[in-house]
């Protein structure tokens, strides 16, 4: 049994050997430890976890961290059994190579969650779905009707216990009605020429331009739009011999890849989030 321990609280002295100590007590027996103190901030952080031999209550673990140590610390933290697969549902629209590479992914056992359903405000992309044998939910969105469709989703989402969403390209709002519920727990992708570039052609101004670096960004979303907790980043460079099409290929490779690694990077719980900014642990 194993053990994933997420930590942040105001930094003092005695975190780290408190939390060892009641972690050795319990008979564990600690395989990884990363600690992060923001000095600016006076925050520390950190993640740790721990393997036992023997069966564990849960239920106690957490109960008895609070009281001898939460409390104590004013920590705000969480844990996670390892082998508990989340559940991720998956929201697209009409581009289908993030979702395609996440669907990959999960099929080769790389990403070790479980999808409950696949949702969109299209029907275009169905037939992926079903090669994967996964549910598909068309879910229609207009102004007239957007309420009327979250609460459907929200509906959706509460009955098959999702974990978490990936917004892999879906390409509509989510409101605040949303992401109160899944608050942290909503992964998005867009390039990374915003606020330069905005707009329903963004390679083709940024073309235009001449711009030299290209970029992808995935972050948990939260009210502001695209301006929530950066989670993974990456670019590429692109030169006067490439056309819009080289951009827009090489910009939805990078969308696939960085949207990849920040799924990856919160299944593995390894992502604390603290005033609009993550901490990621190795």
């Amino acid at each position: 049994m194993e053990l994933t321990l997420l930590i942040h609280c105001t930094d003092q002295p005695g975190i780290i050997s408190s939390v060892t100590h009641f972690v050795q007590s319990k008979g564990g027996n600690i395989v990884y430890l990363d600690q992060h103190v923001d000095k600016e901030a006076g925050v520390f952080f950190m993640r740790l976890t721990s393997e036992f031999e023997h069966a564990l209550s849960l239920a106690d673990f957490k109960k008895a961290f609070d009281t001898n140590l939460a409390k104590q610390y004013e920590m705000s933290w969480d844990i996670h059994m390892d082998g508990q697969k989340p559940k991720m549902a998956l929201f697209v629209s009409k581009y289908n190579h993030c979702l395609y590479d996440l669907l990959s992914r999960y099929n080769s056992g790389e990403l070790l969650v479980d999808i409950p359903f696949i949702l969109s405000n299209h029907p275009d992309l169905e037939y992926i779905a079903d090669q994967f044998q996964i549910p598909y939910y068309h879910v229609p969105v207009s102004k007239d009707t957007k309420k009327k469709a979250e609460r459907k989703q929200l509906d959706l989402l509460e009955e098959h216990g999702v974990d978490f969403i990936v917004l892999a390209r879906y390409m509509q709002i989510i409101s605040p009605e949303v992401i109160d519920v899944f608050p942290q727990k909503i992964i998005n992708i867009h390039h990374s020429f915003l606020p330069a570039f905005a707009g329903a052609k963004p390679y083709h101004a940024a073309f235009e331009r001449g711009v030299k670096i290209i970029g992808a960004t995935s972050h948990y979303v939260t009210a502001e739009l695209d301006a929530g907790p950066i989670i993974e980043q990456d670019v590429t460079t692109v030169s006067h011999s490439h056309s819009i099409k080289d951009f827009i290929a090489k910009g939805r490779d990078l969308e696939k890849i960085v949207l990849s690694r920040a799924v990856q990077l919160h299944v593995e719980r390894k992502t604390i989030v603290y005033n609009n900014k993550t901490v990621i642990f190795s």
